[in-house]
């Protein structure tokens, strides 16, 4: 029996056909309500939607032959991703279709500061007539400045660069060689923010990004900058912007992006030199027809062909590998994110080893995850499925290895991160109890688990540091869960992995980094 599908949102008329042609029956029924839905849902194997439909826990109850969920678009607030997930239902988004649409956006915004377009139009059309007035300046042969080089950062590049804009590019995962291949230079934030004449952020909104635009960056940036934001709210500090605009340090800024949306009001709203569009980056007719196609091409692939792309939640996993795979789905992402928290050099390659048991495996789906779990903490919207395409296009290198077990345990995964500058690994395994457990940093023996918030040190192996340490918390009033040691020699060097009670404040974090012998002291959260 042929697969069906519910369009239950507007889409284009191709994505009917396309479903067709593979194969797959379709019935078309927008604007249907909960009740409704509700009622029908459990005839489809999969249901197709924009933002208007509600997939709901309680709708997943009444949809017991749902395999997967597909959003034309990238935001996915609208579905119960966990209900989802425990349901066994994939849910798909197309976070590439609407890259060309956004990055245009954020060109036409730049176009827009340079010549004060939306100001001289208003004065125009109101008969003033202020040719004087409005004195742009040329983009030929300015510094663009791009922070966030992935997709659309890498689409506005090369706009940039057909312009004959110089362009440089800040982006901690974006590898020399893909720098190379856009064509950028690529520079740290500090040169970024000191050269560019436009800067214009294309990175997600993550702990790292929040406010890269801060009070402190902004005064670094060159007299006259002009700043273009069309990828998230909260990149930019707002109410210090507005104060660099007051001042004149900041030329011009143009946003499609607030932190509140809708933005009915802003510290940025009412500045002569502001340009404000609602949210506009992915309306355009091609990008919702390209999301359209996207999305009935991905669900038809992994209901004719259990393919899988885009999937923001899990890989689908069998019955019978379920008990045995995700808990070292669990591990890998876990020590993927270790090293992806520690590390802000350019990632040059990620090697992944599996010993024993664990090499039998569906190691794809455990490199998969292990590379999510790195990238996340600067690139928040990538999942496991995506992760290794989102490597690849910023030239990092991974590999995979298998071999019989070697040491003490039944099965073992091995993460070896290598940047310019240095190589990092770690490694782990899964016990009995089901959970993963950190056994090995930098060839360190370890024994800790993964938890919500843990404090990483090295440091000297000197008597008296383990009693400083614990202080300098006691003192905070940070309470100490459980403490794992380790050192590769006699007054050589040290690591120690704690796990603490809640968030630790950036002060104390500091102060622990401030003790005698610390090499390096960063907070962790799984």
């Amino acid at each position: 029996m042929a697969p069906r599908v519910l369009i239950s949102d507007k889409l284009s008329p191709a994505a009917v056909a396309i479903f067709k042609e593979r194969g797959v029956e379709v019935d078309v029924k927008p604007g249907l309500d909960k009740d409704e839905l509700a009622r029908i849902i459990g005839d489809y194997d999969g249901l197709a939607i924009r933002s208007n439909t509600k997939v709901t826990a309680k709708l997943l109850e009444h949809a017991t032959k749902l395999k997967v969920v597909g959003r034309a678009g990238i935001g996915v607030d609208n579905v119960d991703i966990p209900a989802a997930t425990a349901r066994g239902v994939i849910v798909m988004n197309t976070p590439f279709g609407n890259s060309i649409t956004t990055a245009e956006h954020a060109i036409a915004l730049m176009f827009a500061l340079a010549r004060q377009l939306p100001a001289a139009d208003l004065s125009t059309q109101a008969g003033k007539w202020e040719k004087n007035r409005f004195m742009g300046v040329e983009l030929t042969g300015k510094t663009l400045g791009v922070i966030g080089c992935g997709n659309i950062g890498s689409i506005a590049a090369s706009r940039g660069l057909g312009l004959k804009m110089r362009v440089i590019a800040y982006d901690p995962v974006l590898s020399p060689e893909r720098a190379a291949e856009i064509g950028v230079a690529k520079v740290e934030l500090d040169e970024l923010l000191a050269r560019a004449d436009f800067i214009t952020l294309h990175t997600p909104l993550t702990a790292q990004t929040k406010n890269i635009l801060s009070a402190e960056n902004l005064a670094k940036t060159k007299k006259g900058v002009r700043i273009i934001n069309c990828a998230r709210g909260g990149l930019v500090d707002e109410a210090a912007l507005r104060a660099a605009l007051d001042s004149g340090h900041v030329a011009g800024a143009a946003f499609d992006v607030f932190v509140e949306e809708p933005a009915k009001a802003n510290p940025l709203f009412g500045h002569p030199n502001f340009i404000a569009t609602p949210h506009l980056g992915a309306s355009t007719s091609e990008a919702q027809e390209n999301v359209a196609l996207q999305v009935a091409e991905q669900m038809s692939d992994y209901l004719i062909q259990g393919a899988i792309s885009n999937a923001v939640n899990f890989p689908s996993i069998t019955a019978e590998e379920a008990p045995k795979l995700k808990p070292f789905i669990a591990l890998a992402e876990g020590l993927g994110s270790f090293a992806g928290q520690l590390t802000t050099a350019p990632i040059e390659k990620v090697t992944i080893t599996y010993e024993g048991a664990v090499a039998d495996l569906k190691i794809k789906a455990l490199t998969s995850a292990a590379i999510a779990g790195l990238l996340r903490p600067s690139l928040q919207d990538v999942n496991v499925v995506s992760a290794p395409s989102v490597a690849a296009s910023r030239g990092i290198v991974i590999e995979e290895a298998t071999r019989a077990a070697q040491g003490d345990y039944e099965s073992f995964i091995t993460l070896t991160l290598t940047t310019k500058d240095q190589t990092r690994a770690i490694g782990g395994t899964v016990f009995q109890d089901g959970k993963p457990r950190i056994l090995s940093i930098k060839g360190i023996k370890v024994d800790a688990e993964f938890t919500p918030s843990m404090i990483y040190v090295t440091n000297e192996d000197k008597p008296g540091f383990i009693g400083r340490f614990a202080s300098v918390l006691g003192d905070a009033g940070v309470n100490i869960a459980t403490f794992a040691l380790g050192r590769d020699e006699q007054g050589g060097s040290a690591i120690a992995l704690v796990s603490v009670d809640g968030e630790v404040p950036p002060a104390v974090l500091a102060e622990v980094g401030k003790l005698k012998g610390v090499r390096q002291a960063s907070a962790l959260h799984f």
